[in-house]
């Protein structure tokens, strides 16, 4: 099989990376001589942080998928004469033509109110359409599809799609409610994503493996896109995780282990890095001894097996929600969208779900204080549903080898 990918990356939001790469492993599983190719919006820290010797990285980074990609392949469709001669000019044509499959792993699209990344979202998939290669939407969230511009185009592009996985009831009933017949329920591919031994050595030697020893440690995933969304309303986003932070460790006496979900090492750039964020946290809290804060960017697995150390775990990045419902640890989660209640559903657990605009101190201590308090029967709770959750999410893999394989 030879299998194009678009929407994620191994360099920045490492939920993206646990997608890419579990796509990787569980279709190089089946298939030993796969082959696939990385178009991708960070170039040169993917091909540096590849892990895989069957994966080639190209540039797709907005502007050159926008008007280069798009602009020839919609020319590759309306000259079949010049075919040959566009895909030599550009190498991502040809491997998008050359492909069996596109997967289009975007973990959140086609979103009233995120209308700039809905130009992004169409330019993502176009010039697939335009080759003639077959795309399959992997499980994400999408809808509702209330604004006009957001319909539009949906209608317009989304019953081209091969396939479409709804990553929950929410957006399934969406996907359903607009009129397509293409939708497959299903679950995110980062449930599936396999952390061996390798990956367990590279999370110890990076921290201080006796933080855990003792247990008591809470896990914290804050998120720059809450921290742009609280700097527009006026709000000091920092200043409100500081206090929580400070909460858990001064009043309840525990340790706190900081993650930046979403990382690239090398750029003081916010968008899908919240490294700044973490630093600027981690040096306001009140008691910085009991804060574990690792100032570098960790593999997903690596990450997964941190969390999986946790006693209780709160999330602000959907991946590391992902990550700890994963590993069966208890989850609070604030978030921003339908997108994280309705995979806390599958678990039973939408009651530790809060949006960021209703939280309050007292509402975050509340649910935090419940977390701790019923931790040994939410475990029991999160492991009975994993079970489903898991093959679930592995049903998009033999789908996707299907249509690859001209099958479905």
């Amino acid at each position: 099989m030879r299998i194009a990918i678009i929407g994620s990356a191994f360099s920045g939001n490492k939920g993206a990376s646990a997608m890419l790469e579990s796509s990787v492993q569980h279709l190089s599983a089946r298939d030993e001589e796969a082959r696939f190719v990385l178009l991708s919006m960070y170039p040169d820290s993917d091909r540096r942080l590849n892990p895989f010797g069957n994966v080639r990285v190209m540039r797709a980074d907005p502007v050159r998928l926008g008007v280069l990609i798009n602009g020839a392949a919609l020319l590759h469709r309306l000259l079949p004469p010049a075919r040959a001669a566009i895909r030599r000019a550009v190498p991502e044509v040809r491997a998008l033509a050359e492909s069996d499959v596109l997967l289009d792993e975007g973990g959140i699209t086609f979103v009233d109110g995120r209308g700039k990344f809905l130009i992004y979202n169409v330019a993502s998939i176009l010039p697939a359409l335009f080759v003639g290669t077959p795309v399959v939407k992997v499980a994400q969230a999408m809808g509702p599809f209330e604004s006009a511009l957001n319909k539009l185009a949906a209608r317009a592009i989304l019953p081209r799609m091969a396939a479409i996985v709804s990553r929950g009831a929410i957006t399934h009933e969406h996907l359903v409610g607009l009129g397509l017949k293409n939708v497959h329920a299903g679950a995110d591919l980062a449930f599936t994503l396999e952390v061996g031994p390798d990956d367990v050595a590279a999370a110890e030697s990076a921290v201080d493996p006796a933080f855990f020893a003792d247990g008591d440690v809470v896990g914290f995933s804050p998120s720059a896109v809450l921290a742009k969304s609280a700097a527009a309303r006026g709000e000091d986003y920092v200043g409100q995780v500081v206090a929580q932070i400070d909460h858990i460790t001064q009043t309840l006496g525990r340790k706190v282990f900081l993650v930046a979900h979403s990382a690239r090492a090398h750029t003081d750039k916010v968008h899908n890095n919240d490294l700044p964020l973490c630093r600027e946290i981690a040096a306001r809290v009140a008691d910085p001894e009991r804060v574990l804060f690792v100032d570098d960017e960790l593999s997903s697995q690596s990450l997964r097996h941190l969390i999986s150390r946790c006693d209780v775990f709160v999330a602000s990045r959907f991946h590391a929600m992902v990550s700890s419902l994963s590993t069966e640890v208890p989850t609070l989660v604030i978030g921003w969208s339908h997108k994280y209640r309705e995979v806390l559903d599958m678990f039973g657990q939408s009651r530790f779900a809060v949006g960021h605009k209703e939280l309050t101190d007292d509402v975050f201590r509340s649910l935090l204080a419940d977390l701790l308090a019923d931790r040994e029967a939410i475990h029991e709770e999160i492991a009975t549903a994993l079970v489903d959750v898991r093959r679930t999410a592995f049903q998009q893999v033999e789908l996707i080898e299907e249509i690859a394989r001209g099958r479905a």
